[in-house]
This record gives structure tokens, sequence and C-alpha cells, in this order.
């Protein structure tokens, strides 16, 4: 049984933390770009605008733009959510139809760096990945030699693809909300889809930590499926030859894992249940996280870190493997 309101210390693959640090402690300090990874077509109906904004969520930026273009909050496209405790930029896309004069736009803590055009509304998960830039506020004492090799290891093996703890909500909050609907309360549509992605995330986390504690999670195991660097693919591996194992070694190819739903099997039975009965189908993730273009320098206390990530990982899946906050 799940223990409420209380996320579990997940199996770290690297090694204890080998500091504390202050983590958001000014926006400034936990910077994010989003990156489109294609080009856009520079005409249609739609205005593509690169937004950054500081203390503000995605979705109360897209009401904002929605009221000043008079159209419909639905018609206001984006990749994916941004943190609200950071300073982000990313690509909204809004509607041509009242021919929005966006130099005239001011909004506190809002600023359009870039306006373009395209042909089709933006859709979540259609970027590329994300930039960050996150500075660690840290005592002194700080150890260069192993804070060097413990980024080598996670530049060049990767770190385990966990659920961020902000998808889980508070203090672990949203458990409490995905344990209350799998037991029958009725939720309306936005918290029914969180709760279904809780108790998604919860388990892959879990079996990911028994694979990292097996030190597995980085390694083709029968039973598992390949998912393709770089991209959503995944496929069988009815066997592992030598050269899977190669490909997963160089980081081309990486063990994936069920996102659970309808068909799966495992404990507490009730969010099982609770699946089946919505109908919500079995997807897969990657067990491991490539992080690229990985550096970092130490500025007085501080250990300021620069990385790509692809869509849909959280940076505090790498940071966990290098510190504690």
């Amino acid at each position: 049984m799940v223990q409420l309101h209380t996320l579990p210390d997940w199996s770290r693959a690297h090694g204890s933390p080998l500091f504390n640090a202050q983590l958001r402690h000014r926006p400034e300090d936990f910077q994010v770009t989003e990156e489109l990874g294609w080009e856009l077509s520079d005409d249609g109906e739609h205005d593509y605008l690169f937004v950054e904004k500081i203390g503000a969520n995605t979705q109360w930026v897209a009401k904002q733009l929605a009221q000043y273009a008079n159209v419909s909050l639905a018609d206001i496209g984006f990749a994916g959510l941004k943190d609200r405790h950071a300073i982000t930029r990313q690509w909204f896309s809004v509607p041509r139809w009242h021919t929005p004069e966006w130099s005239t736009f001011s909004l506190e803590g809002i600023k359009i760096c870039r306006i373009e055009r395209h042909r089709r509304k933006l859709r979540r998960g259609a970027h590329r990945g994300n930039k960050f830039v996150i500075t660690l506020r840290c005592s002194p004492g700080l150890d260069t030699e192993s804070i060097s090799q413990r980024i080598h290891q996670l530049s060049t093996q990767g770190v385990p693809n966990y659920f961020g703890e902000q998808r889980f909500g508070r203090n672990g909050g949203n458990l409490g909300m995905a344990e209350d609907w799998a037991r029958g309360k009725r939720l309306p549509r936005d918290k029914r889809s969180l709760a279904i992605s809780t108790i998604r995330s919860f388990t892959f986390n879990t079996e990911l930590s028994l694979r990292v504690a097996e030190t597995t999670w980085n390694q083709l195991q029968p039973g598992d499926k390949a998912n393709l660097e770089g991209s959503g693919s995944v496929f069988d591996l009815p066997n592992i030859d030598s050269g899977l194992v190669d490909r997963c070694q160089t980081m081309d190819i990486h063990p994936a894992a069920i996102l659970v739903g309808d068909g799966s099997q495992f404990q507490p039975s009730h969010w099982q249940v609770a699946l089946e009965a919505a109908r919500v189908q079995q997807g897969h993730r990657s067990l491991r996280l490539n992080v690229k273009n990985l550096s970092f320098e130490i500025i007085k206390n501080d250990v300021a870190l620069s990385f790509s990530l692809a869509r849909g990982a959280y940076a505090t899946a790498v940071l966990r493997e290098l510190c504690s906050w």
C-alpha cells in the first residue's frame, strides 16, 4: 500500500549526493529554454511567440495571450508546461484571426522575445527538448575533484529517467488525490488526468528504482523494449544480441519499461482496476536519460550547471545524482 503524501527516496545510480544545496533560491537560479528542433514556415494563420516568463506558470500565460488576442484558451498552443519558480523561455502559438498587435502587449514578468509565423497550431510534446542553466547555492568546502568526476559519470553514462518530484505535487499531495480517484471519487477532467498521470509516474519510478538497485537500469533485459535515443520510438527485443548490447552501451538505444494501463499487473490492485475502468492504454518510457552538453563551473561557493534534456525529462533527475536540497 502506498503511504500517502510521502515520496520514497528513489535509488541513486552514481552514489550518494556529494553536497547540499539551495535550489531555486532566486528565479534566475533555474533557467529553462525550450528547443523546438524544427523550422517554422514563416507564413500561415498562427503567430508563434517566444515568451520569457518569470514567476508565472504556462497555463496562466496562455490565458493572458488568449484574452489579448480575443480567442479561446483552447486555441492557444504550447509544447510543454514550464516551471513557475524560474526564468523560462518557451513558444506559444496564437491564431491570427483578429490580427493582434503584439508590440503593445505588456504584462509584468512576461516578455515576448521573438514573433514568427507558422501554418499549424503548436501541439503538446512537439518540441525536441529543453536547455537548463541551473545555479546551486552551496556552503563552503566543495570538493571540486569529486564534483568533476561525478559530472563526467553523468555525462557519459546518463541518469535514471525518474519523473520529478513536481509530478507528485507539493509534499506528494497528488498521491492522495490519485488514491481518492482510484477508490471511486469523481473528479473534474483535469484533476482526473492528473490522478492518472500520478499513478503511472509513481509505479514507473518504483520499477526504475528497483532496476537501479539491481544495476540493470542501463542494460537491456529479457522482456524489455528498447527506446531509440532522441525519439519516443520503442521496439521489441526478441533476442538481445551483441549488436544491441553495443548500441545500448553507446547510448544509441535505452531499455524501456511500461507506463501502466489496461492489461498491466501491479500493486496496489485497486489502482489497476481504476486504470482499466478508465481504459488507459499502456505506454513506455526510457529507463535511462541521456544528459547532453553537460558542463559545470564553481563560482565562489556555488555550482553552475548547463545541460540539455529530451522532452518529458526532469532536470531534478540529473540534480539528485549530484546533490541534495
